[in-house]
């Protein structure tokens, strides 16, 4: 059972860790779920380890953690309006500005959007699989679908001032 549990460890955790980050947008973050996620998994491991493929169990444990964290105590914790330390002018280029500014608009979705929005977009997954994870229908997907694509539209048809303060010269 231990073997096992490690092995799926070392073969699938980098990419349970980029779907955590994925979701949460925070490296440290995502790395704390997938703990907390594995940790859970691995009390019930003998269980969890009978069926075909245990990876849809744990990206559900941490899905679930996700949609659960602002319980947690450190959901307190507020990010910077703007980052402290800034590269120089010649470091970053237009893709990795509009992935930045991207990154902003995602972390403003509520978070049952933005699992919609990563669930569908990244793990492309169906309607219906993305209402089993989430524990809801079909209809409340693609409402959560329909209203983060056009908050995600909205935001990125203003001025470039307005999202988050990014500017594009």
């Amino acid at each position: 059972m231990q073997a096992n549990f490690e092995e799926f460890v070392v073969a699938r955790g980098r990419a349970l860790i980029r779907f955590a980050y994925l979701l949460t947008g925070d490296g440290y973050l995502a790395e704390d779920l997938v703990q907390e996620a594995l940790l859970r998994s691995h009390r019930r491991w003998s269980a969890v380890e009978r069926t075909d493929n245990p990876e849809p169990y744990v990206r559900k444990a941490i899905l679930h953690l996700y949609l659960s964290w602002r319980s947690r105590r450190s959901s307190s914790e507020a990010p910077f309006a703007e980052l402290p330390d800034r590269p120089g002018p010649d470091q970053p280029t237009d893709a990795v500005v509009e992935r930045d500014e991207l990154w902003l608009l995602l972390r403003q979705l509520p978070r049952a959007q933005r699992a919609v929005v990563v669930l569908r977009y990244y793990e492309d997954l169906s309607d219906a699989d993305i209402a089993a994870l989430l524990g809801c229908s079909r209809a409340t997907v693609r409402v959560h679908a329909f209203k983060a694509l056009a908050k995600l539209r909205t935001a990125l048809t203003r001025s470039p001032a307005v999202t988050a303060g990014v500017r594009h010269e």
